[in-house]
């Protein structure tokens, strides 16, 4: 047996080493396989946590719309009082009618009050005007009657056309802009949220092997980064910039283009359809510009966010921050609030405030901001003079999913003999108005979360610059969980869930806006 193995040492060492080898890299391969399978398994974790982080933002953001809008409605229908308009059209016609009761002056005469009658009626009967606001007037409104200026029927009718046209389109250009602005803000907040739960997840032992919705960091007061609660706070306070100064400079600009576009008309003409439509696009022409290229340099930053002198103005009228000191002048002894005074509030170029600021400017110049826009105002445009006024006021029925072409390819659209009087028209804008701003469900809010550049918007905003914050991120969290090294190659190594998220989250957001612009020229 010894002389055997003697004989044979070479052929066993050459076996026993192949064999060793075999074993070896079999064990090799099998890691491979478990970590590639491992991976596999994380990478479609980490993307169903994305998507659905993803998309719950999105109902946030139609939610949060619908929270706002009320306070932008209020102003502007108290700046454009339709329905006081038509309570005096009502005493006008009243006291015409009293005048003419014992007397006619003639056929001519007697047809004009028939016709203003029959306006009117139309315009009471249909639009949103209550019928406790259709009586008499009373003593206390009689007073406030004899106190405003004297306006002729002519004069009053001109006024209530171009109130109720204007405060419908203001009531759509805001709600649209609301969105696209919420959107930004919530993904931009949202996006720092998950960065910090996916870096947080990464530099600590301690946390699960998944990452969840819950927030874990709000017990940390030194949180800096993705759950700064009042910085969070502040920054979606500056919607109120739109809501209260914002729509007055929308308002008057679409007010001029009105007024301009609806000078010839009158209430009891008969509006053909087509002309009706041909007049609600030059109006939106002269407010958003007449060709792509204006459209695209259109600058919408002014109505969506103040001025950095007045930022501080925002936070405080919105109680975000206490009242300034107060003056006292040396001619009076009456203390007073100087709007311009200085403050040891300002904004600081470094805090995270001025850069979610500064990003949601910059995404608002943006050319996809104003293609997405110009989408949005052709979703709630048609859906007002397809749906709602071609059904209402021309009794044909409704178009959904209009395209540009169409009207140029189906003369269906707008029927030779489709025509309806303009007080018809404005009874249902009036109606409408309410609708836009205070309806529920609100089908105007509901036609623009269908549109999918929308959503695509909202995924570039959610996953931009993400390699960028999250190396900020990082930073923060060096002094709490070890060297920058260390945090760094835990939460960009690739091992875990975090790696595989954060490549995710990069390939899936960058390809999404060219993707659905692509479909869409395809279409």
């Amino acid at each position: 047996m010894r002389k055997w193995f003697q004989r044979n040492r070479t052929n066993i060492a050459v076996g026993t080493g192949i064999l060793s080898a075999g074993y070896v890299a079999g064990r090799y391969v099998l890691s491979k396989v478990t970590e590639t399978r491992q991976r596999m398994s994380e990478d479609r974790i980490a993307r169903e946590n994305l998507r659905r982080r993803f998309e719950q933002n999105q109902e946030d953001c139609t939610i949060t719309v619908l929270a706002l809008l009320p306070t932008a409605t209020e102003n502007i229908l108290a700046a454009l009082p339709v329905e006081s308009i038509t309570q005096d059209l009502q005493q006008k016609r009243a006291e015409r009618l009293g005048r003419d009761t014992g007397t006619r002056d003639g056929d001519q005469s007697s047809s004009a009050i028939e016709d203003d009658s029959k306006s009117l009626a139309s315009l009471q009967s249909q639009s949103y005007v209550k019928a406790g606001e259709r009586d008499t007037p009373s003593a206390n409104n009689a007073d406030r009657e004899s106190q405003k200026p004297q306006k002729s029927r002519a004069q009053l009718w001109n006024e209530l056309k171009i109130s109720s046209i204007t405060r419908t389109f203001t009531l759509l250009y805001v709600l649209s802009l609301l969105t696209i602005l919420t959107r930004i803000q919530l993904n931009l907040l949202g996006r720092k949220t998950y960065l910090s739960s996916v870096v947080s997840l990464a530099s600590s032992s301690i946390y699960d092997s998944t990452i969840t919705l819950e927030n874990r960091d709000d017990d940390n007061d030194d949180q800096s980064y993705g759950n700064d609660f009042e910085t969070n706070r502040k920054f979606l306070t500056f919607s109120w910039w739109l809501l209260h100064r914002g729509w007055r400079d929308i308002m008057r600009q679409v007010e001029a283009a009105v007024k301009e576009t609806f000078a010839s008309l009158n209430p009891r003409d008969d509006v053909p359809l087509e002309r009706f439509s041909g007049a609600v696009l030059e109006v939106r022409r002269e407010v958003e510009g007449a060709t792509p290229e204006e459209r695209r340099s259109r600058k919408w930053l002014p109505y969506l966010l103040p001025t950095q002198d007045q930022e501080e103005l925002v936070l405080r009228e919105s109680a975000m921050l206490a009242a300034p000191p107060l003056h006292v002048s040396a001619s009076s002894a009456i203390p007073s609030l100087s709007e311009n005074s200085p403050s040891d509030t300002q904004i600081s170029p470094s805090s995270p405030l001025r850069r979610l600021l500064d990003e949601t400017s910059d995404l608002i110049d943006s050319p996809a901001f104003s293609q997405t826009l110009t989408l949005l105002l052709d979703t709630t445009f048609s859906h007002l003079t397809d749906q709602k006024l071609r059904s209402e006021a021309y009794k044909l029925p409704g178009i959904s999913n209009r395209s540009p072409n169409d009207v140029e390819e189906n003369t269906d659209l707008h029927p030779a003999g489709a025509s309806a009087k303009l007080a018809n028209i404005l009874a249902v804008m009036t109606r409408q108005a309410h609708a836009i701003g205070n309806g529920v469900p609100n089908e105007y809010a509901q036609a623009m979360d269908g549109v999918s550049e929308l959503e695509a918007f909202a995924a570039v905003v959610y996953g931009s610059q993400l390699e960028y914050e999250a190396s900020n991120c990082t930073n923060l969290k060096v002094e709490e969980h070890g060297t920058s090294q260390q945090v760094e190659e835990t939460a960009t190594a690739g091992t875990g869930e975090s790696g595989a998220i954060l490549d995710t989250a990069t390939g899936m957001f960058e390809k999404v806006w060219g993707r659905v612009v692509g479909e869409k020229t395809v279409q």
